[in-house]
């Protein structure tokens, strides 16, 4: 499994990012992405909103995983965005989500995908870990992420 060093460059935390929906999340997520990776904008807004079509990527507890695999991804891409304000996201608990993580992988891993999924999900699950990211600095932020704890 790739560490989340290898696909969260510090470049790739935004925090504070004003958005209005899930959708208008996926577009400034997409354009961000665009610009940082080359990866097409209009690929990776549909990959993510044709996961998010499946089922929400909302974990609960003001945590979402928006996530998709597509053949443009050649590398395994994330990027983490701390919303101003929580949007709508379908989560599980019904609680808005602040807290998101991104991620792109290449349409054959599928094995690395859930890993990562995995890893993720049960860092988002420390309740400690998400306080801290909701009031953190960028350093911090890119700290905590990248701690295999």
């Amino acid at each position: 499994m790739k560490v989340i060093g290898d696909i969260l460059p510090f470049s790739r935390i935004v925090l504070d990012l004003e958005t209005s929906s899930k959708k208008r999340l996926f577009e400034q997520v997409a354009e961000m992405l665009e610009s940082e990776s080359g990866l097409p904008k209009e690929m990776i807004f549909d990959c993510l909103f044709a996961r998010e079509k499946l089922g929400s990527t909302g974990l609960g507890q003001g945590v979402a995983i928006p996530h998709g695999r597509s053949s443009c991804v050649q590398n395994v891409t994330g990027l983490f965005a701390r919303l101003k304000e929580p949007v709508g996201f379908d989560a599980p608990d019904g609680k808005a989500v602040s807290l998101v993580f991104v991620l792109l992988v290449p349409e054959q891993a599928t094995g690395e995908h859930l890993e990562i999924l995995s890893h993720l999900a049960s860092k988002f699950s420390d309740k400690h870990i998400r306080d801290e990211l909701l009031h953190a600095d960028k350093e911090t932020v890119h700290r905590l992420l990248l701690s295999e704890a």
